[in-house]
């Protein structure tokens, strides 16, 4: 949409052409002048030259000529001035209140859960942040689009409902109302141009010809022979579909095609062909053909006239000019909406905006979200028309809903999405409730829509339904749980009346509910097809909180309640008395009858929904909690009320529950057991279950309980089970009896004690909440989510878990896993009540067990007594009288004498427990009655029927005596503790009654109580005292006896034990000495003459494969390491140079300083022989072949494999080459040390290279480098002179290493080159000595990182890989030609000798040391080889090499450090004049001699020094590590700890450099100065200290992963003014965020997948090569996950750094809790980057999830 900033060269180009146009507009402002006519003649002439070209517009253009021909001269005729500048004067004298943003797909929108009214009000993230919900507890959701900013509306918000943007004194002017008034004249105008705008946008947006225009939109000129076939949107066909159609229908290419289909999906409709008629004709009949198929309808296609397509494109751009203007000033949206709202005098047809709305769900989606945003920017920013708007929508709201259920777009696109912004109002709602009846009408559009779905019977049967079609009837139950949200405080007759009719209309959709989908049980033949049973539980959980709504709404008032109680028990009374035809029957026990009509829950159909019952039974406890149930004969008279009616279909369902827990509906399938899962899930059961239970309390509290049990027995089909029938054989008859008796017996303690329901008792819903949560606690500590999912939620989706989760429970923190718990607090155990209804089988006996477990731990009893339970209200207050009536004592009568004197199974420990468990009830119940009032005001006589007689004969017993009798059943050990608690209580009520003295009764019956329990207490104690005793003792009795028969045991075998001893003497003796020698004389020194012993251990490994052990030796077959090369860029600042890194041109022997891209070598740590690797890796191999169809989740191509034993992702072995010892005489060591200085160790090797190259040549003259010349007076050197420092024969490894060593080189060649594998190419010894050093450079870097000390604290996975790594690399030149090896010597050495510079030699800074380092002295054995033998250095000989090799590159490293980093001028002064210093200044001084002035010697001493010291500490750190894995030389013990400055000292000693390394230069003075000055006159050097060219600082920067804002608001509001750089359109992206980097890429969108080698890839993957060669890890910003990438084919997700409160991640964003940064977390992530873990973790979660192959990360 054009707007102010980009429109002033438009109106220039109009201004040039204002005469053109002055007739136009003169005529235009003439008062008698037809606006219309004249207006509809200037588009009819302008607007199909605009639009011509439709298959290619060229849109700028066309917005420069729409600006310049019709909107500009409009403008001013409607402002009678310059439309830019009226528009800044109207944007700055102040704006709307109301924020109005119309929210996009995927936008973040923040809710304040203590001042929103309900969670539909919402904010943007502007007026969030600049808000105070900003510090109140919010929730972060992700919007679906179409909602709208609720910032300013003085109703969505309890509190603070501006921002400090919208707050009126926000704006500049303080008289911004007089100021925004707009004049008469402009007022004038408006009324004029807006209907004629209007009428035209309505006209052409609902306009049905495909050929003709409008009369008065016709021109004379000749109709053109112009048409386009258009192709719409919809939503069933896929993306490649409409593709595949349009290639197969149009011949177009691929590109094309996808071209179209997005902007099909985009804009709702797209012109894919132009042409005649006909032409167009036939493509749309094609493009239908090939849409269609058996299970799709065609495309939508039609062919429409250019001229018809040119003005309904306009018609759209006037929408949106008329959308902008609405933002400017309220008296034009004020016109706008009565314009709109206007209906035509005397005419029947709907205004203008009704039409619109009427025809929405026939325009496509473009045309919608015009007219959306219209109405969002116009009739929502206006209160009062708002409300004229939502009567509109009302009166169509039928036909509209109709319309959207039969349309195929998403809801986001229909009109009815509108119903939320107006239904959440509450004073909208009211008035629509009491003026409009919207209840009425939202509950007979839900009856009109689901027809279909009626049986015969009038109630509703889904077989067969629509998953579709439910899902947009769900959007009509969401509008009647938006218009109940808030409840009136005022209730008017009007409203009460209007309210009363919606609530009949509302249970005239229950009834239908009432009792569908009958089930009946299958005997004999298991059911063929599982009926649909997913629509109905589906429809249940939609309406539960509006049931309860329905309800909460109800007892609002008393009068209403009591009325509505009345119409809902009449309804229920219809559906109770259909099918009552057959015949009472009589059922007789303990004297008692019943009539009732015959039922079997096993034989008669049964339904499991029962929605009238439970709203009639939710009606009857808030008729209880407010007191009007006194008054509920006035309504419903006792005749009428029939409560075994109403208790009847309640009980069924449980019934079935039971039966289907004895297994006797397995027949009937999954479906059953499914929604008996549902029936009593948290979901669903406050509105099924519960209320279920309720309703079995009323009939409890209304009916005789005698009679009560009898129905529950004849129900649960039991009655036989009590009575003295002889039992059957039947071994499955009987197990299913002892589960109904177990289901009934719960439902009975469940009638009786469930009382935490506010109007069953004087509970409150906290109370209702904490118990729920103590259970929960109970079973175990649990997450803040995990309750939350546990609990119900109400129609604000809130819990109340918060409010009481403090009082009852504990917060535990999280580690760096996992996630925070909440532990119950001690004081609340005793609330435990182990039959608690609201627990699934499972969670009971885990509770239990828990609870049990605990009670053991603080060795108490294990008694699970229930808690007392609160009182009954008066209402229910006869409840208790089921506990002490006949029928109930003779049930547990029975059982407990089953349990006595019959075999176990006609009873089960469980049914016991049960019934102890209702004794306890009972008592509880007598002795809380006992305690509050006088004895013989007690009626409740538990205690008297449990201790009478259950009949005259002689072998009669009473309760009492069975429960006594208890104790001697073996099988009930576990339950001795509870029924000692029982005889207890049993004893503690004979007592209270046998209180004779009334008036004390009431003061000393509770501490009496107090007493006995205490008095019992101490007995308890004394007995668990005197049992601890005496297991002591037994214990102790016990160990005697055990040292005795040791002792016993070596008399007997005293030779063999003295053996033994002597022995275990003998070597502690031997390591006593060496331990006592090493403190003396071992020398701690790897390099040099002084060089220390190789620690050398034997090494015996066990192959994790076949288990058997094997030593480590030259001549054994090989043993590997499984391990894993990757490429890296971990340890790079600078990312931009790693895609050129690979390739057959690469030479990889020089690193550059900044590390660009180095080749890593991990491994786990685990050993196999290569021959068990091999046969592991080919069985692989062939079951991978054998299995095509399986996606693997490693490249077994590329050699990949997963370690035997921890499942690591693997592509290589390393073999495991042993160390070879060396000691050095220190005699000859002197004696070399007097003739093998610097310069003559240099002359001779110079002689050694030049004899190589004169052989070489084959006798070709060469010219010698200049070191020869310069004899020392010596002998002349000569070729040989090398070898007589002493030479050795070398290593001979066998076959297998032999093999190993060259399959591991070429695994480092092949993966980090990136090329095919070549066992001849020259750069495998590069790479081989390329990855060893990067290697211990990034294991250096992650020790410096954690603060760990540099030897003593790796992993031994990173030990044992190093050292093999380390091994094999000394060890792989013995595989490689020695002139090969010769060569690349030479070019490593022309760094530091210039004498050997070649033209390819890098410049000093242009390479990185320690590499060189590793290269050279590796490389270096090669020097020393003949023709005829294979020789390498001896001891002595290696110990000079390596001395010299590293002082060289000690002394160009820091050349390096001097030129880079101490450059600067000096922050601190420091008037340091050490001995460092001082050397430091005069090597400062010959610097600048040598680079004639271009380095400043004024640079103070100190200061080169510290840049020395710190910048040259990671390469000695390094080169430690280096030769300790190398030579095996012990590092000094400071090394091993974590110290500064004990290190430096440490590492110089270690690596025999002094400690002022200055002092190296002053040493070898005479031979270093010529090196000096060459690497001073280098170019590069020179460039870059005069400031041309910038070299690496050192020490490096280490890298760490980007920083994160600690809110994670912060980087949503990031993301929400990120826009893709390569799409214009306003439409949401997936942003995502490069954690190496900090990139921000557009994600999962085709507009920036790119073509890297002929491949698609999505935005992350391409930017993965390049940031961090293929591994890359990436933040969703939206979805708040973590994603890791590894290549094209492999990812996976990860938890985000980001916690809520509660120390949980919220993938997703589901739960919406404010998130904040955990360090941790992101520090472990950090280490998994640095360890190069990322591709070892992807490969652990692709393999325990499987699920992800289906997605394509080669496109994220």
């Amino acid at each position: 949409m054009a707007d102010g900033a980009d429109r002033s060269p438009v109106a220039r180009a109009a201004g040039g052409r204002a005469p053109a146009q002055a007739p136009e507009r003169a005529m235009w402002c003439d008062e008698r002048f037809d606006f219309q006519a004249a207006f509809l003649q200037c588009l009819a002439k302008h607007v199909p030259n605009i639009y011509s070209a439709e298959m290619d517009p060229l849109v700028e253009k066309q917005e420069e000529m729409v600006q310049a021909a019709i909107l500009y001269p409009l403008e001013c005729y409607l402002f009678g001035e310059d439309p830019d500048m009226f528009l800044e004067k109207l944007q700055q004298s102040g704006t709307s209140q109301l924020c109005g943003k119309v929210f996009k797909g995927g936008e973040t929108t923040y809710s304040c859960r203590d001042c929103a009214v309900d969670p539909t009000c919402v904010l943007c993230i502007d007026c969030f942040q600049n808000s105070i919900h900003k510090n109140h507890r919010y929730k972060m959701h992700s919007s679906t689009g179409g909602g709208f900013c609720d910032c300013g509306d003085t109703e969505a918000w309890k509190a603070g409902p501006l921002c400090s943007k919208h707050e009126p004194g926000a704006s500049s002017s303080p008289k911004e109302n007089s100021e925004c008034q707009l004049n008469e004249e402009i007022m004038e105008h408006s009324r004029r141009v807006f209907p004629s705008v209007i009428k035209y946008i309505v006209d052409m947006l609902i306009w049905e010809e495909e050929k003709e225009l409008p009369v008065e939109l016709t021109i004379s000129r000749e109709k053109a022979d112009s048409y386009y076939c258009v192709l719409f949107n919809d939503e069933h066909h896929s993306y490649d579909h409409v593709i595949y159609s349009l290639q197969r229908a149009l011949g177009c290419e691929l590109g094309e095609a996808q071209l179209h289909t997005t902007a099909i999906d985009k804009e709702g409709r797209r012109a894919v062909k132009a042409g005649h008629y006909a032409s167009c004709q036939e493509a749309k009949e094609e493009i239908k053909r090939h849409s269609e198929n058996v299970s799709q309808r065609p495309l939508h296609v039609e062919v429409l006239h250019a001229d018809v397509m040119a003005h309904q494109k306009f018609a759209l751009r006037l929408g949106s000019w008329l959308n902008k203007l609405m933002s400017y000033s309220s008296d034009f949206r004020q016109i706008f909406c009565q314009i709109c709202l206007k209906e035509e005098a005397g005419s029947e047809k709907p205004c203008f905006i009704s039409k619109l709305m009427l025809w929405d769900a026939r325009l496509h989606k473009g045309a919608r979200k015009v007219l959306h945003e219209l109405i969002f920017s116009s009739f929502f920013m206006e209160m009062e028309y708002k409300k004229l708007f939502a009567v509109e929508f009302v009166k169509y709201y039928k036909a509209l809903q109709k319309e959207y259920i039969s349309d195929d777009h998403d809801r986001v696109l229909s009109v009815t999405a509108l119903s939320v912004q107006m239904f959440t109002v509450p004073t909208l709602a009211r008035h629509l409730i009491e003026e409009r009846n919207v209840i009425t009408i939202i509950t007979e559009t839900l009856l009109e829509v689901l027809p279909e779905y009626l049986d015969k019977n009038d109630k509703f049967n889904f077989q067969g339904y629509s998953q579709d079609k439910l899902n947009r009837v769900y959007s009509v139950i969401f509008d009647l749980r938006y218009i109940l949200v808030s409840k009136p405080t005022v209730w008017t007759d009007h409203l009460r009346e209007r309210f009363l009719e919606g609530f009949v209309s509302f249970l005239r959709i229950l009834t239908c509910m009432q009792g569908m989908e009958e089930i009946k049980r299958q005997i004999g033949q298991h059911i063929e097809v599982d009926p649909d049973w997913e629509a109905a539980i589906a429809i249940q959980m939609q309406l539960k909180n509006i049931l309860l709504m329905f309800q909460e709404w109800c007892a609002c008032d008393e009068e209403l309640l009591l009325r509505s109680y009345r119409e809902c028990h009449k309804a229920v009374m219809r559906c109770s008395t259909n099918g009552r035809s057959r015949e009472k029957t009589v059922f007789h026990l303990c004297g008692h009858t019943l009539e009732s009509r015959p039922y079997r829950v096993s034989a008669d159909p049964v339904s499991i929904h029962l929605p009238l019952s439970r709203t009639l039974a939710g009606l009857h406890v808030r008729l209880s909690k407010t007191g009007a149930i006194s008054r509920l004969h006035e309504f419903v008279s006792p005749e009428e009320f029939q409560v075994e009616l109403l208790v009847e279909y309640p009980l069924r369902c449980l019934v079935l529950v039971a039966q289907v827990a004895a297994e006797m509906w397995r027949r009937n399938g999954l479906s059953l057991i499914s929604q008996v899962f549902y029936y009593q899930d948290v979901k669903c059961r406050e509105e099924m279950y519960d209320k279920d239970i309720i309703m079995l309390q009323i009939g409890a509290s209304l009916m005789d309980p005698n009679q009560f049990l009898l129905l529950i027995l004849q129900r649960y089909e039991l009655a036989d089970a009590f009575k003295k029938i002889k039992p059957t054989k039947d071994q499955d008859l009987i197990k299913q009896y002892n589960v109904l008796i177990e289901e009934m017996l719960q439902i009975l303690i469940y009638v009786v004690g469930e009382r935490y329901v506010p109007g069953i008792s004087n509970v409150t819903k906290e109370d209702v909440i904490m118990r729920e949560i103590i259970h929960l606690l109970c079973i175990e500590p649990m997450a803040h989510s995990a309750i939350t999912k546990s609990l119900p939620e109400n129609e604000n989706n809130e819990t109340g878990l918060e409010n009481v989760i403090d009082k009852v429970a504990t917060f535990k923190k999280p580690g760096v896993s996992g996630h925070g718990v909440y532990e119950l607090k001690d004081e609340c155990l005793k609330e435990f009540n182990m039959f608690f209804y609201h627990y699934t089988k499972t969670q009971h006996s885990k509770a239990e067990h828990t609870q049990k477990k605990r009670r053991k731990q603080e060795n108490r009893d294990e008694a699970l007594p229930p808690p007392p339970p609160p009182d009954f209200s008066p209402a229910f207050s006869n409840v208790v009288r089921i506990l002490n009536c006949d029928v109930m004592m003779h049930i547990l009568r029975t059982l407990l004498q089953r349990a006595v004197e019959l075999e176990t199974h006609l009873w089960t420990e469980a049914m016991v427990q049960m019934v102890l468990h209702l004794l306890s009830l009972g008592l509880l119940e007598e002795k809380q009655q006992l305690q509050k009032s006088p004895e013989e005001e007690v009626t409740f006589d538990f205690y008297h029927k449990a201790t009478r007689m259950g009949s005259s004969a002689l072998n009669a017993v009473n309760v009492l005596m069975l429960v006594e009798k208890l104790k001697r059943v073996p099988q009930l050990e576990a339950q001795k503790d509870t029924v000692n608690w029982i005889l207890q209580m049993f004893d503690m009520v004979k007592r209270l009654r046998e209180k004779s003295s009334l008036a004390t009764v009431g003061a000393t019956s509770g501490s009496e109580a107090t007493k006995g329990d205490e008095s019992t207490q101490d007995k308890e104690k004394a007995e668990r005292k005197r049992k601890a005793e005496a297991a002591r003792l037994h214990r102790q009795k016990i160990m005697a006896q055990m040292s005795a028969l040791q002792r016993n045991f070596i008399e007997t075998h005293k030779l063999l034990y003295e053996n033994t001893l002597e022995t275990q003497g003998k070597d502690d003796a031997i390591m006593e000495e060496e331990s006592t020698s090493s403190a003396i004389d071992y020398s701690r020194i790897a390099l040099g003459p002084k060089r220390g012993p190789s620690v050398v251990e034997k090494e015996v490994l066990t192959c994790i494969l076949c288990q058997e052990e094997q030593e480590v030796k030259f001549e054994s077959a090989a043993m590997v390491l499984s391990a894993c090369v990757q490429k890296s860029t971990a340890l790079t600042q600078n990312r931009s140079r790693i895609l050129e890194l690979s390739g057959d041109t690469l030479d990889p022997l020089f690193m550059h300083p900044d590390l660009p891209c180095g080749t890593h070598t991990g491994s786990c740590g685990h050993v196999m022989h290569a021959a068990c690797w091999q046969k592991y890796f080919e069985a692989i191999q062939l079951n991978f072949r054998q299995r095509l169809h399986v996606e693997q989740i490693f490249d077994l191509e590329n050699g990949e494999y997963l370690c035997p034993l921890c499942k690591s992702l693997c592509n290589t072995v390393i073999p495991i080459v042993p160390l070879r010892a060396q000691k050095i005489n220190s005699e000859d060591a002197e004696a070399v040390a007097q003739i093998l200085s610097l310069a003559r160790w240099l002359e001779i090797v110079t002689v050694r290279i030049s004899g190589y190259s004169v052989k070489n040549a084959k006798g070709e003259k060469q010219s010698l480098p200049p070191f020869t010349n310069k004899g020392t007076g010596n002998s002349a050197l000569e070729f040989h002179s090398i070898l007589s420092f002493g030479v050795q024969s070398s290593a001979k490894y066998s076959s297998s290493i032999k093999e190993m060593l060259i399959l591991f080189a070429t695994t480092i060649y092949r993966v980090g080159l990136k090329v095919a594998p070549n066992e001849a190419d020259s750069r495998i010894p590069m790479m081989t000595w390329s990855t060893c050093a990067f290697t211990i450079q990034c294991i250096e870097n992650l020790l410096e990182t954690e603060g760990k000390p540099l030897f003593g604290s790796l992993q031994n996975r990173q030990h044992s890989g190093l050292k093999a790594l380390v091994q094999f690399a000394a060890a792989q030149r013995t595989t490689s030609p020695q002139l090969l090896i010769q060569k690349h010597l030479i070019r490593l050495l022309g760094v530091l000798l210039p004498s050997y510079k070649g033209e390819d030699t890098p410049s000093l800074l242009e390479v990185d040391m320690f590499h060189i380092l590793v290269g050279t002295v590796l490389s270096f054995p090669s020097l020393y080889w003949e023709d005829a033998v294979d020789l390498q250095p001896s001891s002595v000989s290696s110990a000079y090499n390596h001395l010299y090799l590293f002082h060289l590159t000690t002394l160009a490293h820091i050349m390096q450090i001097v030129i880079s980093s101490a450059t600067e001028s000096p922050t601190a002064h420091s008037s340091d004049n050490s001995e460092e210093a001082q050397s430091a200044q005069s090597f400062c001084r010959e610097v600048c001699q040598y680079t004639s002035g271009c380095f400043s010697q004024d640079i103070p001493g100190w200061l080169v020094w510290d840049c020395v010291k710190k910048g040259i500490m990671p390469y000695l750190r390094c080169a430690a590590l280096f030769f300790h894995y190398l030579l095996g030389v012990s590092p000094p013990e400071e090394l091993s700890q974590v110290s500064e400055e004990a290190q430096f000292k440490a590492l110089c000693s270690y690596l025999s450099l002094p400690t002022n390394l200055f002092q190296l230069f002053h040493e070898y003075w005479d031979t270093v100065n010529p090196l000096l000055q060459r690497w001073c006159a280098d170019p590069v050097v020179l460039s870059c200290l005069k400031g041309k060219s910038i070299a690496i600082r050192y020490p490096r920067k280490r890298n760490h992963l980007i920083e994160l804002p600690e809110d994670y608001s912060c980087l949503l509001n990031q993301a929400s003014q990120f826009r893709c750089p390569r799409s214009s359109d306003d439409e949401q992206k997936h942003p995502v965020l490069c954690l190496f980097c900090g990139a921000m890429l557009c994600s999962q969108n085709t507009c920036c997948q790119e073509l890297v080698n002929g491949e698609e890839l999505g935005a992350c993957t391409s930017h993965a090569l390049q940031c961090g060669a293929g591994v890359c890890m990436f933040l969703k910003i939206r979805e708040c996950k973590v994603v890791l990438i590894e290549g094209k084919t492999r990812g996976c997700l990860y938890p985000a750094p980001y916690l809520d409160e509660y120390g949980e991640t919220d993938p997703g964003l589901k739960r919406g809790n404010p998130l904040h940064l955990c360090q941790e977390r992101y520090r472990k992530l950090h280490l998994l980057w640095q360890q190069h873990c990322i591709i070892e973790e992807i490969a652990r979660s692709q393999e325990t999830n499987q699920i992800f192959f289906g997605f394509n990360w080669q496109l994220l």
